[in-house]
């Protein structure tokens, strides 16, 4: 059993992750955890329960919610764990692979002993701040945590952001950089560092009008909400650009080995953590690492389903190679399947269960750059190499490669044995597997009990079983698609005081228009299968929009006049291509179907086009 910290307060066992519901005991957990190993007074513990003002009967009822804290151990199975009573309090004994702080912390000193290595500094640090999952303590209502403890522990994670950034910087990979900072410097507008870094990362990428821009907008903010002039350090970065001198990689490891100090950075103005706060599968990320590029694999909170698929998965990367086997390749997992359909999730979730498996690292991979398109074999060849270090001396790597395209991007990477290498692609990459060998796992939509499981896991038990059936319609207006069922109960969390009976109306309405994030549009399931679409060739595009918006006898055979079975009237060809897309799934009826969310969206594209034909 695995305490984690780093987001919401959740017990994790394994791939299972049960977020604790607000309540004194958790706060008293959440306590004890953020002092794992230590004595923790019990005066602090009633102010961290009670606040300042306590009730009369603060010790006692201290001790009662000792007693309700090891009931709900028992209740959730934690064994190797307990609550001690030592002189003066109360002390609990965590380690790294038990509690994620110490886990985080641990490999930020594992980062530093590597400091003249930047590749395995970076990569470790990168490994590190995966580890946090959300708005700290979301779940836990104590004034008292939040005002003291929350702030340090962020501090503690913003160093290790900087840092990271500082590595990138250095090594002369400012684009990759860019993404982080564009994030931290409007979350922390008065961190300067993050600014300084930013500016210089925009002026090393030919950026300069943006980069000076930049500094004018922070040196306003600082002069406006704080009164103060920016840093020397930031003043000098600016001449420095006017002057169109070349940086280099210089002031990156210059700040490096001389951070400068970091004045009077705060959160941006807005509401502090709602404790009804969830993370869902694959959307907690606090700095999101979208741009490509490899890097340690995140974890994916809450997961749910696939058992059947991660089980196996996991047992196939970590079994022995039969005797026989071709020593020279690696051993190759695909996943494969529709787009949203949770491929990169099941990867990455099997990725953390074979850690211990894998001493050498377990790297993600993203094949495919922003707008889609492939990346180059060499390019990730390289980035891999520089990843994983020389030198592993026999101990084995994992590699996710994330999105796949073509075979041909998978095949120069499947050369040393010491790896192991899990493929997620919407292609069904029989090429890759005919000459290359492996097992493959083709995903469809969710069933009802895993939709039903993603939607406790999201939405918490209290809200889900408190109108059980109201919550199977809504997944089954989803389809049980898990990207539409992600992006639901994303909506539903702004909405806590909804109810599942009128969320089922509200989305029975227009399933399509109600399935996006307003402040977010690119998170919506039209707009994921219109990326998708635009990825086929475009007269493969055009078959799919007619077969989409015709009548299901196009997928399948039809009974002619003499009595004999014609084949569905679209080539063979093109729906074996569209299948191998991801867009088409097995039948029954007829050897293939579309999902009825995807229809929706192919009648609803054709419609559009045809009122703007009308038009013209």
């Amino acid at each position: 059993m695995r305490f984690q910290l780093l987001g919401p307060l959740a017990l994790a066992d394994g791939p299972d992750v049960v977020v604790l519901q607000p309540s004194k005991p958790v706060i008293l957990l959440a306590a004890l955890l953020l002092h794992a190993n230590s004595t923790v007074s019990a005066d602090y513990l009633q102010r961290a329960v009670w606040g300042e003002d306590q009730p009369a009967t603060a010790r006692a009822a201290l001790q009662t919610c000792v007693l309700r804290l090891r009931r709900l151990f028992t209740k959730h199975g934690v064994t190797g764990t307990s609550i001690e009573a030592v002189p003066g309090g109360y002390r609990i004994t965590a380690g790294p692979p038990t509690l994620d702080l110490l886990g985080f912390r641990d490999q930020v000193r594992r980062a530093t002993a590597l400091a003249g290595d930047p590749e395995a500094e970076l990569y470790t640090l990168k490994d590190a701040l995966s580890l946090w999952q959300g708005s700290l303590l979301a779940n836990v209502r104590s004034d008292v945590l939040h005002r003291d403890e929350v702030p340090r522990l962020s501090e503690e994670r913003l160093r290790a952001v900087e840092r990271v950034c500082d590595l990138l910087l250095g090594l002369g990979r400012c684009g990759e950089a860019l993404v982080d900072l564009w994030t931290a410097t409007r979350v922390y507008p008065g961190h300067e560092r993050f600014h300084e870094q930013l500016i210089e990362a925009l002026y090393r990428t030919g950026r300069q009008s943006q980069a000076l821009a930049e500094y004018r907008r922070v040196k306003g903010f600082l002069l406006d909400e704080l009164g103060v002039d920016p840093s020397p350090s930031l003043r000098q970065l600016e001449l420095s650009i006017l002057r169109g001198e070349d940086l280099g990689a210089g002031g990156a490891v210059r700040a490096a080995v001389e951070p400068a100090p970091a004045r009077a950075y705060a959160p941006a103005p807005g509401p502090g953590p709602r404790t009804t706060s969830r993370v869902i599968q694959g959307a907690a990320v606090p700095l999101p690492a979208a741009a490509p590029g490899a890097g340690p694999v995140p974890a994916v909170p809450h997961f749910t389903g696939r058992e059947a698929e991660a089980a196996a998965m996991a047992a196939r990367l970590t079994a022995p190679p039969p005797p026989g086997a071709d020593g020279g390749r690696p051993l190759t997992v695909l996943v494969s399947g529709a787009p949203g359909i949770g491929k990169s999730a099941l990867a990455q979730h099997v990725a953390h269960l074979v850690r211990d498996s894998f001493p050498a690292g377990r790297l993600l991979v993203r094949m495919t750059r922003a707008d889609g398109h492939p990346r180059t074999a060499d390019e990730v060849a390289a980035e891999v190499a520089a990843a994983l270090g020389p030198g592993r001396a026999g101990e084995r790597a994992l590699l996710v490669l994330d999105d796949v395209v073509d075979a041909d991007q998978v095949r120069p990477l499947l050369t040393p044995p010491d790896l192991a290498v899990v493929v997620t692609s919407r292609m069904g990459l029989g090429g890759l597997i005919a000459t290359h060998g492996g097992w493959v796992h083709r995903l469809t939509a969710f069933t009802e009990a895993e939709s039903y499981a993603l939607l406790l896991a999201a939405l918490g038990t209290e809200r889900v079983e408190a109108e059980p059936r109201a919550a199977r319609q809504l997944a089954a207006l989803c389809g049980h698609f898990p990207a539409a069922l992600r992006i639901l109960t994303a909506r539903l969390l702004t909405r806590p005081g909804l109810r599942l009976g009128d969320a089922v109306d509200w989305l029975g309405d227009d399933p399509l228009a109600r399935l996006t994030l307003t402040d977010s549009p690119d998170h919506s399931v039209s707009g994921l299968f219109d990326r998708a679409l635009g990825r086929l060739d475009p007269r493969l595009s055009e078959a799919f929009l007619r077969i989409g918006a015709g009548p299901p006898e196009l997928l399948r055979e039809t009974d002619g006049t003499d009595g004999t079975k014609r084949p569905p009237p679209v080539p063979e060809d093109v729906l074996e291509q569209l299948a191998d897309a991801g867009l088409l799934e097995d039948g029954p009826p007829g050897p293939y179907r579309i999902h009825d969310l995807l229809r929706a969206h192919l009648r609803r594209t054709v419609r559009i086009r045809n009122r703007r034909t009308e038009k013209v």
